[in-house]
């Protein structure tokens, strides 16, 4: 939401955010973070995620808060439906990414925002989860984004600035995920 605070913009400190900004483009090794879930099977569908701490601007650093997830699957898949399931999550990744960067790049660029909507719906065969068909992947296969946006700024401006967003990138551009397995 817009506030009359000039360096005030979509709830944005636009100045202390190109601070920030001024800082990276002289110590470009500033730039560099690791995110971190640690997470732990309960039984069955239910297991809990938590973000406490992340490295960025050449330190370790913690969140004010723990962030505490709970995914789960639907009676449908066998579960017991008690948190979100994982690609529901993923999606909600996706939504506050894409939301957020747009937010900072239209604020970055003087341009107020009075209101953001927007859907994120995934289409995924079960064949390929449940390794039923060989030629179907077990993720989505398309992901459908539809934003409504409430500003002055044209259309065009905002299509710009959502390919900015990290987990936009990693999902439509995927990324190498290593994995390793040990038993104890």
């Amino acid at each position: 939401m817009a506030t009359t605070d000039p360096k005030q913009i979509n709830g944005l400190d636009t100045l202390a955010f190109k601070k920030t900004i001024g800082e990276i483009k002289k110590n470009p090794e500033l730039a560099q973070c690791k995110f971190r879930v640690r997470n732990q099977w309960v039984t069955c569908d239910d297991n809990r995620s938590e973000a406490q701490g992340f490295y960025a601007a050449g330190a370790e650093r913690k969140h004010e808060h723990d962030f505490k997830f709970r995914a789960g699957e639907p009676a449908l898949l066998a579960g017991k439906d008690e948190g979100a399931n994982p690609v529901e999550f993923l999606l909600s990744a996706l939504s506050g990414c894409m939301t957020t960067t747009i937010a900072y790049y239209a604020a970055l660029n003087g341009e107020k925002i009075e209101k953001m909507e927007s859907t994120y719906e995934g289409e995924l065969n079960l064949q390929g989860l449940l390794g039923l068909a060989e030629n179907v992947r077990p993720g989505y296969q398309k992901i459908q984004v539809n934003f409504k946006i409430n500003s002055s700024a044209p259309a065009e401006h905002f299509e710009k600035y959502y390919h900015f967003s990290p987990v936009y990138d990693v999902v439509s551009k995927s990324v190498p995920v290593d994995v390793k397995i040990e038993t104890y």
